[in-house]
């Protein structure tokens, strides 16, 4: 079975600064989930990567709308250590880890996804038995 994907949203306007720091495009930003014991979590925001197992998603938490200057982009929070790909501020789904996952020298504890269709997304974990929440509402 083919990985079910779910685009990152850009913003038209955030396009143009994301393209020059980060390669993106839109069909190159995305989170792929691949089903079965050992699936895998891929987000992919232009050139920058991010993977771990599905099986190590513990939560998710859609959260948001953000104003778009502290949204967009790839950004890791000094604070809380997490990480997040975002090309708009009309807000995110965050996934917290059972183990922090390794990306390049740090260890991530948390990743918020921009996703396009964030009801989608927590769908398709709630499919695969991660509980969670929506902030929201």
């Amino acid at each position: 079975m083919p990985p079910e994907r779910f685009p990152i949203r850009i913003g038209r306007g955030s396009l143009p600064l994301l393209r020059l720091l980060w390669g993106i495009k839109p069909e190159i930003a995305y989170l792929e989930m691949e089903d079965g014991p050992d699936g895998e979590l891929i987000a992919r925001f232009g050139r920058v990567r991010f993977k771990t197992q599905l099986r190590n998603v513990e939560r998710w938490r859609i959260e948001g709308p953000f104003h778009w200057v502290t949204a967009i982009g790839v950004r890791r929070s000094l604070r809380h250590a997490d990480l997040s790909f975002a090309g708009s501020g009309h807000g995110g789904l965050r996934m917290d880890f059972r183990e922090p996952v390794r990306w390049w020298l740090f260890r991530v504890p948390t990743l918020y996804v921009g996703a396009d269709d964030l009801d989608g997304l927590a769908s398709a974990l709630g499919r695969r038995g991660i509980p969670g929440e929506d902030a929201r509402r």
